[in-house]
């Protein structure tokens, strides 16, 4: 975690104003359907400080996490951790180690995400993956040698790695300067406590 405290405050549920509902109508009890178990989680109660912008945010989000994106989604979280860890993500790490060891990684493989595409033991498309993830959060711009290696996803897939590797850049940047706090009872990675 980058910071210890919020720079902007999570709204308070019980005070919001047509807009902020509005945005974060997804996660309210809208005749039944929650997002999230109804449990509104602490990046997008900051978000909605910004309502029209989280409502933006989330149509984005919602095509990166879906299975439009042709990423498998073990693969896509693989990126998607790998880009929180290179930004120093704690809260973005936590939330989505979660999500990954849902989505089919296994914990040795979601430590070993932290030593990068030269650790032992990655297949040749994962280490093409974790490359490509890094000169995206290194340099903003996959090397000719990357994209390459990244030949089996096809057109599209690559595509949706450099866009998945995108949005999740500027969620951990979101998460980093605005001090969002991790949720009650999460416990953020020792390597990425500030």
């Amino acid at each position: 975690m980058r910071l210890n405290a919020p720079r902007i405050e999570p709204v308070d549920l019980g005070r919001l104003d047509a807009d902020q509902r509005a945005a974060l109508s997804p996660f309210l009890d809208n005749g039944g359907g929650k997002v999230g178990g109804g449990r509104v989680l602490n990046i997008f109660r900051t978000l909605a400080r910004a309502p029209k912008a989280l409502t933006a945010f989330l149509g984005w989000g919602s095509y990166i996490l879906s299975r439009h994106n042709a990423l498998s989604a073990r693969d896509r979280e693989l990126v998607i951790l790998r880009t929180g860890y290179n930004c120093r993500s704690g809260y973005e790490w936590t939330q989505h180690r979660r999500i990954g060891l849902d989505s089919g990684l296994t914990k040795d493989e979601i430590e070993r995400i932290k030593a990068g595409p030269d650790a032992d033991g990655w297949s040749d498309i994962d280490r093409a993956m974790l490359r490509a993830t890094d000169d995206l959060t290194s340099h903003h711009f996959v090397f000719d040698a990357s994209w390459s290696a990244l030949a089996p996803l096809g057109d599209k897939g690559r595509m949706d790695l450099v866009m998945t590797v995108g949005q999740y850049t500027q969620v951990s940047m979101m998460l980093n300067s605005f001090g969002i706090q991790v949720e009650d009872g999460w416990e953020v990675d020792p390597d990425l406590k500030a």
